[in-house]
């Protein structure tokens, strides 16, 4: 009996994973934020809160904002439109995203916000777009938990803008 109780593979797996959440607000038109949270959820007892991952906004956004909708369309997410009548200026929307886009948008965001060149940020959008999810993973979580996390996202922008490095070549 209890064979049967363990089974159940979706409420299972959900519970298993770290949950996560895009949240996109409009502060006026050309203007949007997005920020990817971890949320509580029964895999992350530590966290008590939602937990802040990474955001974006402005200039940088704009420049990789049709890589990152596209993605969410691959997962399923819609956000609306971009004129204001769906997207209430007022409140951040949120939508649940799975681990692998949240990892990817994640380090995309961490890695993009204190860039200035188009080009090299063209070429680090790229680098993380064809990164694998371990490969992100490490890298977020390097970004995430040293304590000098300013180097670590330095080092990937090193590397994926590397000009002997042939693009679309993942690690």
């Amino acid at each position: 009996m209890t064979r049967s109780v363990h089974s159940s593979g979706t409420a299972d797996s959900a519970a298993s994973v770290p949950q996560y959440e895009l949240r996109v607000r409009t502060w006026g038109p050309g203007d949007t934020d997005m920020e990817v949270w971890q949320v509580p959820a029964p895999a992350t007892p530590h966290l008590r809160s939602p937990l802040r991952i990474a955001g974006l906004r402005g200039r940088n956004l704009e420049l990789v904002e049709h890589r990152v909708l596209r993605r969410l369309a691959e997962g399923g997410i819609r956000l609306g439109s971009r004129n204001g009548t769906e997207l209430d200026l007022a409140k951040p929307i949120g939508r649940a995203i799975s681990e692998r886009l949240a990892l990817t948008l994640g380090l995309l965001f961490r890695t993009l916000a204190p860039m200035r060149s188009r080009d090299r940020m063209l070429l680090v959008a790229q680098g993380i777009e064809a990164m694998g999810q371990e490969e992100a993973a490490y890298w977020l979580g390097m970004a995430l938990h040293r304590a000098n996390a300013r180097r670590v996202l330095n080092a990937l922008r090193v590397l994926l803008t590397d000009p002997a490095r042939p693009v679309g070549e993942g690690q």
